[in-house]
């Protein structure tokens, strides 16, 4: 190496320009240390990459109220898992009653005495509306506002402003427990009204109201009642078993990733699922239809009240 002779001298060739020594790098600490356990702006603590009043803006709703950690979707969808408990066991009450007991006892006169002893549990004034009143609506309810909600979002995403917009994006897909649910509505909703309000409307109480009743109507109108009561029962029971499945975390799309044999696990589900719908099925309509809808019509006075019932559903007088 020369030397330059404008320069001072060096005494160690390994030594830098103007007398600095050339080290390795070594690493050093990014964050001072007063703002180790804090962010720099004091005031906002950090987890996870966002601060307090981040987490706060994320857990509003679009009315402002804080939901805590969980969004909107997340409330929407425990409300219609959790009101779907309550009306289960009201489902099991109800198939007891107009089913497994009438199919054990091969007599609607036996099976209205059970009918008798434990209606006043679940159709008071008090437990009606908490047992299936309150929980249908609230299950039916916060379905739709889950649904309309993904679509809100949707939009958001995409950046949908005009109405053509909005035509070109797809609404979320619909699952097929929420279409059988979808379907079972007007059915149950016919049932309700023709059972509990109807009689309500017309005579002022629903006293009269046993499973007579509901013979009688078969009787009268064989073709919509066999039919209607069919395809409300085998929609409700798949609707019910695929809802319980999705909500124990037993349906065939909730296979982990991981799973070994994937293929196989799902369609296992798949057979277990159905094989209990039909099952279910089967018990409920061999009770239903099988002694209840055989029984013929009610005689007497009795028999003339349900004929007026009757009467006011004209849609279906003709069959």
């Amino acid at each position: 190496m020369q030397v330059n002779p404008d320069m001072p001298p060096v005494d160690d060739e390994d030594m830098g320009v103007m007398g600095l020594t050339e080290v390795d790098p070594s690493p050093v600490e990014n964050t001072p240390a007063e703002y180790k356990e804090k962010s720099y702006f004091p005031d906002q603590e950090r987890q996870d990459g966002e601060t307090e009043e981040m987490r706060g803006i994320k857990g509003m709703n679009t009315l402002g109220f804080r939901l805590g950690d969980h969004g909107t979707a997340w409330w929407l969808l425990r409300i219609q898992k959790y009101s779907s408990y309550t009306f289960t066991a009201f489902a099991a009450l109800h198939i007891t009653n107009v089913s497994i007991i009438p199919l054990a006892t091969r007599s609607v006169l036996q099976s209205n005495r059970y009918l008798l002893l434990t209606r006043p549990y679940y159709q008071s004034a008090l437990t009606e509306p908490l047992l299936v009143g309150l929980p249908l609506v609230t299950h039916v309810t916060s379905g739709i506002a889950l649904r309309l909600w993904r679509r809100r979002q949707a939009l958001q995403r995409y950046g949908a402003e005009t109405s053509t917009d909005k035509r070109t994006i797809p609404w979320p897909a619909l699952s097929g427990t929420s279409a059988l649910g979808y379907a079972l509505l007007p059915l149950a909703s016919f049932h309700i009204w023709t059972t509990r309000i109807l009689p309500l409307y017309a005579h002022g109480d629903s006293s009269l109201i046993n499973l007579n009743y509901i013979s009688h109507g078969f009787a009268l109108h064989p073709v919509v009642s066999f039919t209607g009561f069919t395809a409300m029962v085998g929609v409700g029971v798949w609707h019910f078993a695929w809802g319980a499945a999705k909500w124990m975390g037993f349906a065939p799309s909730q296979v982990s990733n991981s799973e070994e044999n994937k293929a196989l696990v799902r369609k296992r589900r798949w057979y277990v699922i159905n094989g209990i719908s039909a099952a279910i099925t089967g018990l409920w309509l061999a009770g239903g239809l099988g002694v209840v809808g055989r029984d013929g019509t009610m005689v007497g006075w009795v028999g003339k009240e349900y004929d007026e019932l009757y009467k006011y559903l004209p849609m279906v007088a003709r069959w």
